[in-house]
């Protein structure tokens, strides 16, 4: 089709096929991400979990709540929105609020926020620390609820939980088995709380009392950490 130009050309550019296509093909909506100003719905998916100390009598039970972003599509995703303490226990009340409202501002803000755990989890209680169920070394009570951030986050796909890969497994159950049958005949059994030979000592990796001395090396029958690599 011809096109009748009546003013005086001034300028010209040469138009590629790939620009046209560009010009023409209908934008691709934007991928939604996780700021300060996404609008909280009215409903929120979460998961509770619940806390059992020997430093307190009563449990607490933390609940985290996520919003899903870019639903419906290839990029829906969960994030965490905000997360709540409570405890029938009101000693540690003051603070617990305060925590709660920081992490749920530091959700809030996007980005990447699976730096909260580590930092939790780095907290220590001058009085001491436990050992859960498992032979697992908390050393505080933050440092407890930082671990059960950090199980939401694996369950909803933010952290990786990719632990020992198949030639470690192997390898610790050799270990493990070496390890059992030289001290068959000097003690009694597995502990039964901790699932890792008597005498473990605590690997400083994973905080689980699983570490054992073999071949004059301390491996740890939990995560695979070991001192000669």
């Amino acid at each position: 089709m011809a096109t009748k130009i009546d003013k005086k050309i001034v300028a010209f550019k040469v138009v590629k096929d790939e620009e046209v296509i560009e010009e023409t093909a209908p934008s691709t909506p934007e991928r939604e991400t996780m700021h300060e100003n996404v609008e909280r719905p009215e409903m929120l998916l979460g998961s509770t979990y619940k806390i059992k100390t020997p430093l307190s009598e009563h449990a607490l039970y933390v609940t985290i709540n996520d919003v899903i972003l870019n639903q419906g599509t290839d990029h829906e995703a969960r994030q965490p929105y905000e997360i709540f303490i409570n405890s029938k226990s009101m000693d540690q009340f003051q603070w617990v609020v305060a925590l709660t409202r920081v992490i749920s501002a530091v959700f809030r803000k996007g980005g990447d926020v699976c730096f909260l755990v580590e930092e939790l989890k780095a907290v220590f209680d001058p009085q001491g620390g436990y050992f859960k169920k498992g032979g697992k070394f908390m050393p505080s009570l933050v440092a407890e609820i930082g671990d059960a951030i950090e199980s939401h986050m694996k369950m909803i796909g933010l952290i990786r939980d990719d632990g020992p890969d198949e030639h470690q497994k192997k390898l610790m159950q050799e270990k493990r088995a070496e390890y059992e049958s030289r001290q068959q005949g000097n003690r009694q059994g597995e502990d039964t709380n901790t699932g890792f030979p008597d005498g473990a000592q605590l690997c400083k990796k994973c905080n689980t009392k699983a570490s054992i001395l073999m071949d004059g090396c301390m491996t740890c029958l939990n995560c695979g950490d070991s001192k000669c690599g």
